[in-house]
């Protein structure tokens, strides 16, 4: 399968990096100023490359084409031939006035094309057209008011959440278009928007606010409808507990010697201990006071009770179960993150570092069927450009 990613930063990239660990040929297209994360840094790899930016790129190969240029768009249009997904993040409205419209061109042309564009708000309605970035989203769509500490108040989320799950949302809706395709023989376009990802990730909370009519409010790290699920201090560091059943809570009680308190009334049931869980806490926090985290988590998990130390991200890398699910890769001056999906048949693999910038331009355009007087006349008018900058 062929992938030609126009898209940029976190979304796009994201869902175009896993089809290519498993197994799409995917050529990255860049705009003349580069994608706005190989200047996100320090740090930078040995090439050069902003960190974040080798963190959604890996496995591409890449060029640079000037689309407002209708030498660019031409190519464009080249290029496409015998593609099976284009991939844009461009402010809705934009490919259209660039001459490269889905419906009326694209389309037209290549009526097997999966064309999937990722954007903040969509085409149309109050917001259609207007740009989307994750952390505003987080805060317009309720995902910081959940978010937090009372002391705090709303906090954003520590990792761009909202431009991760779109990522996966807008793989979901490729995967679903290309289903279809196999027994239609037709593409089709696929929308994937931050404002309905967020609006979607709002589970339990906005459920529970339909039902009871009350405002979710901010409880740290526990859960609004479970208890014990929370942080809780052992001696040498927190771990957290996701004891979601009364089977579970009587294990954690007998285990940690609060034999007493799984039978008392106040805690017997979940919803009770949900109206006791201030004080549920403290009867915690005094039984595991003196337990070592690691000891404390593997025995729980043993017997049957979900527990885990609270890690740092070098803690979690360093996990022997990491290891074992080969969770970092190192492969000479590239580093990065595993591969989440398994497949028994057909299994993915990261390979191929991030490309430079234009690095297989030559190369691309040569398998499209351009001679080398075409290629340096795409140069001359500035469609292909060489260095971001120049």
């Amino acid at each position: 399968m062929r992938v030609l990613d126009l898209s940029r930063v976190l979304a796009g990239p994201l869902c175009t990096q896993m089809l290519a660990d498993h197994g799409a040929d995917v050529i990255k297209i860049e705009p003349p100023a580069g994608d706005e994360t190989r200047a996100l840094g320090p740090p930078f790899d040995a090439f050069g490359h902003a960190a974040y930016f080798t963190a959604v790129n890996r496995g591409k190969r890449g060029m640079a084409l000037d689309l407002s240029k209708p030498e660019g768009q031409e190519l464009l249009l080249e290029l496409l031939q015998g593609v099976d997904v284009l991939v844009e993040n461009f402010l809705p409205g934009t490919m259209a006035r660039w001459g490269l419209d889905y419906e009326s061109v694209l389309r037209q042309r290549y009526p097997a094309l999966v064309y999937c564009a990722i954007s903040g708000f969509g085409t149309d309605g109050p917001l259609g057209g207007l740009p989307g970035y994750d952390a505003v989203l987080q805060a317009m769509c309720g995902l910081m008011s959940i978010n937090g500490e009372p002391e705090s108040g709303p906090t954003r989320m520590g990792i761009p959440i909202v431009d991760h799950v779109t990522g996966y949302t807008a793989l979901t809706g490729i995967l679903l278009a290309l289903v279809n395709r196999a027994r239609t023989g037709e593409g089709q376009r696929v929308d994937a928007t931050l404002f309905d990802t967020a609006m979607s990730l709002l589970v339990p909370h906005a459920a529970n606010w339909m039902y009871s009519g009350e405002a979710p409010r901010l409880l740290g790290s526990a859960h609004p409808n479970i208890a014990p699920y929370d942080r809780f201090a052992c001696r040498d560091g927190q771990i957290f507990l996701g004891i979601l059943n009364d089977r579970q809570f009587r294990r954690f009680c007998e285990h940690v010697g609060l034999a007493e308190v799984w039978c008392d009334e106040r805690f017997a049931t979940n919803a009770v201990r949900l109206r006791n869980r201030d004080e549920l806490r403290g009867l915690i926090e005094a039984a595991i006071s003196s337990h070592e985290r690691e000891i404390l988590c593997a025995d729980l998990m043993r017997i049957g009770v979900p527990a885990g130390a609270v890690n740092s991200v070098p803690q979690a890398f360093a996990q022997a179960h990491a290891h074992h699910r080969s969770m970092r890769i190192d492969r000479g001056e590239y580093h990065g993150i595993g591969v989440a999906a398994r497949l028994s048949r057909s299994p993915g693999a990261a390979e191929g570092v991030p490309p430079a910038y234009g690095e297989h331009a030559q190369q691309i355009l040569h398998e499209t069927g351009l001679t080398a007087s075409r290629i340096e006349q795409l140069r001359e008018s500035g469609a292909l450009p060489q260095r971001i900058g120049t």
